[in-house]
């Protein structure tokens, strides 16, 4: 009896531990750029692959006598927020710029139309700059009110713009990091659009304001210009801005991790003595990842997630599994280890949590499900969007309507458009999940959970071995 026992702890063990799969990287990279292709907002090209979705939000701006059709929904509801939208821009470019060698052409190129769909319509919300800038599109509680396709919105589309000399600087200074960003990744294949953004990207930049995105924009426009005007602004404000103090912190709303690591790279490749002091600190981020170093670590879930307690799990991973791979390919080329106090650390330590992570996005994880919508056999069926969950335009044209909507989110009827590539909020702490779309928490998709990955999927599909 006793042996029964055990051997029925063990198999129950076995089936909670996450599995040991290989990965198609290549299918991931595919996906999570096509996914960008359902986030569209404004009329769509002949090119849209994502077949479900057609024109929708024509009239954008119109209440403000301007034209603010384009962008991207950044979730699962139809209301088009700036911030978060600059940002999944900046995330998108850097992935270019730092993994562009491990993508293929199409991959690259497709990446390159999804910053451009972007960055069009991020230039529109500065036009008016230096006094005016455009922060949103459509009113959130309307638009959460109500259940409906993009195609069929009928809540107000209402244009929200601050006046002011100098307005809204953290806006200001990621819209400046993603078009300056942005501006180098189309050095190459368009040039004068290059030039354009980067214009534009210095005359968005403000000195005053939200410290970690003027950070952030400043870090961005010294990598497009090499001016060392913004090498003597990030000096001269890294104590006042106390970069310290959310090193082990980096997502939409919060930049010093990420611009920690890019600031990092200029030390690694030029030996800038003066900009010393952001990598040491990009260095304690990364020696937080190792539990068995000194000082302040991140934490994992049981099955082995870097978890940050946020709204969507998976936004944070995606961004902090971006910046950790980056920093460990800026070891890497410059052939350094990690010095973590006694402790040393190769490059490929820091690949290798890196990997875990998209492993466990993937499916090896206690879930047994895959994160990705698309991709695997296991992946959520309800996920949280209002143009995924109900029938396409295309399919059943006749409008649905803000009530009826919540009929169908409501149900337990899988979506009937799969919006591929889509990576949901994910598990809670102790790696449950529960995969309907009630429950946005889990099933919500956002722009700003793939932008970092596409980087990071890249790099594992040239590199898929590192154990």
């Amino acid at each position: 009896m006793k042996a029964s026992i055990l051997i029925l702890t063990v198999f129950v063990l076995l089936l909670l531990l996450p599995t040991v799969i290989p990965h198609d990287y290549s299918d991931a990279l595919y996906k999570s750029i096509l996914f960008f292709e359902g986030q569209r907002s404004g009329r769509l090209p002949r090119e849209q692959r994502m077949l479900w979705r057609s024109d929708s939000a024509l009239k954008d701006g119109e209440n403000l006598n301007t034209d603010l059709v384009g962008g991207y929904y950044d979730a699962g509801d139809n209301v088009k927020f700036h911030f978060p939208m600059a940002f999944t821009a900046t995330m998108l470019a850097w992935s270019s710029i730092d993994f562009s060698c491990y993508m293929s052409e199409n991959d690259f190129s497709h990446n390159l139309v999804n910053i451009k769909w972007a960055t069009d319509y991020l230039l529109k919300t500065v036009s008016q700059l230096p006094h005016r800038i455009f922060v949103q599109v459509g009113e959130a509680q309307p638009d959460h009110d109500c259940w409906e396709r993009p195609e069929d919105m009928d809540t107000p589309r209402t244009a929200f713009a601050i006046d002011a000399p100098g307005p809204a600087s953290d806006l200001a200074g990621e819209i400046t990091a993603a078009l300056a960003a942005a501006s180098i990744a189309f050095k190459q294949s368009r040039p004068i659009y290059s030039q354009l953004l980067l214009s534009k990207a210095i005359q968005t930049f403000r000195n005053n304001g939200y410290k970690d995105e003027l950070l952030w924009g400043a870090a961005w426009l010294r990598r497009a210009t090499g001016s060392d005007y913004y090498l003597e602004y990030l000096v001269n404000n890294r104590e006042t801005f106390g970069v310290d103090y959310n090193y082990l912190d980096f997502g939409w709303d919060s930049k010093f991790g990420g611009a920690d690591v890019l600031i990092a790279k200029e030390v690694f490749e030029k030996n800038v003595s003066a900009l010393t002091p952001f990598k040491d600190i990009a260095e304690k981020m990364m020696c937080a990842v190792f539990p068995e170093t000194a000082g302040p670590h991140m934490s994992y879930t049981p099955g082995g997630l870097l978890y940050k307690p946020v709204g969507s799990q998976l936004q944070s991973t995606a961004a902090m599994s971006f910046v950790i791979l980056t920093y460990a390919d800026y070891l890497s080329k410059s052939s350094q280890q990690l010095s973590c106090g006694n402790l040393k650390f190769q490059s490929d330590s820091l690949r290798r949590i890196v990997k875990r992570q998209v492993d466990y996005i993937l499916g090896d994880n206690p879930m047994h499900v895959s994160y990705m919508v698309g991709y695997g056999d296991q992946y959520p069926r309800q996920v949280h969007h209002r143009g995924s969950s109900i029938p396409s335009v295309k399919v059943q044209s006749t409008a649905f309507g803000c009530i009826l909507g919540w009929n169908i989110f409501h149900s337990d009827n899988p979506n009937p458009n799969i919006l591929v590539g889509a990576v949901v909020g994910g598990p809670n702490v102790d790696d449950t999940f529960v995969g309907k779309r009630t429950n946005a928490t889990d099933t919500e998709p956002t722009t700003y959970i793939n932008a970092p990955l596409v980087g990071v999927f890249a790099y594992f599909k040239s590199n898929p071995n590192v154990a």
